[in-house]
C-alpha cells in the first residue's frame, strides 16, 4: 500500500491464439472502491458460473458483483483501517480468507476471534462483523464461493447486509 490509496499489482494469464500461456493483464488495479469509513476493496477477479470457464477473453476483474455472486465466485482485498465503520452481514458462500497484514477482530454472536497476519479463516455463512482497534490497517484477502444459505431447526439463515 502507498499513500492514502490502495495499490494492487494485478496480474492475469490466459493463452494467445496458438493455446501458448501469456500475461494478458499486468497493470496497477483500477476498481478500488470504498462503501464505509476506513474501508477500501478491490475485486481482482470474479466468474459468473463454476466452475469458471477459463476460455474466454473477458476481464473477471471489472464484473460488477455485489458482496458475493450467487453462481460463481469473487476473489477480492479488503483494508480494513482503524476504526472502521461497522457491518454485521451473512453471506451465502463460503469464504476464504487470508490475512495479509496487520490484525483484527472478527466479531460472531457474542463472541470475539483475533486474527493476525498470516492467520487464515474459513468463513461457512455466519454472521459476523470486521472491527479494527489497532493503529494500522488490516488487509485481507478474501476468496468467496457460491453456497447454499445454512439451515438450522428449520429456518433459514440467509445473507443479511
Amino acid at each position: 500500500m502507498r499513500g492514502a490509496s490502495l495499490q494492487i499489482r494485478r496480474v492475469v494469464t490466459g493463452h494467445d491464439q496458438n493455446g501458448r500461456a501469456v500475461v494478458t493483464i499486468d497493470e496497477t488495479a483500477t476498481n478500488v472502491t470504498s462503501r464505509r469509513a476506513n474501508h477500501q476493496s478491490c475485486v481482482i477477479w470474479s466468474t459468473g458460473e463454476f466452475p469458471a470457464d477459463n476460455s474466454g477473453g473477458s476481464d473477471g476483474g471489472q464484473r460488477e458483483v455485489a458482496t458475493t455472486d450467487p453462481h460463481g465466485t469473487v476473489f477480492r482485498l479488503v483494508e480494513f483501517g482503524p476504526g472502521v465503520a461497522p457491518r454485521n452481514h451473512r453471506t451465502e458462500s463460503i469464504d476464504y480468507a487470508v490475512v495479509m497484514s496487520g490484525e483484527i477482530d472478527m466479531e460472531m454472536d457474542g463472541t470475539t476471534l483475533h486474527l493476525r497476519a498470516g492467520d487464515v479463516l474459513v468463513q461457512r455463512g455466519t454472521i459476523h462483523n470486521w472491527v479494527n482497534r489497532g493503529t494500522a490497517p488490516c488487509l485481507i484477502a478474501f476468496v468467496l464461493v457460491a453456497a447454499k444459505p445454512v439451515e438450522r431447526a428449520g429456518k433459514i439463515l440467509g445473507a443479511m447486509n
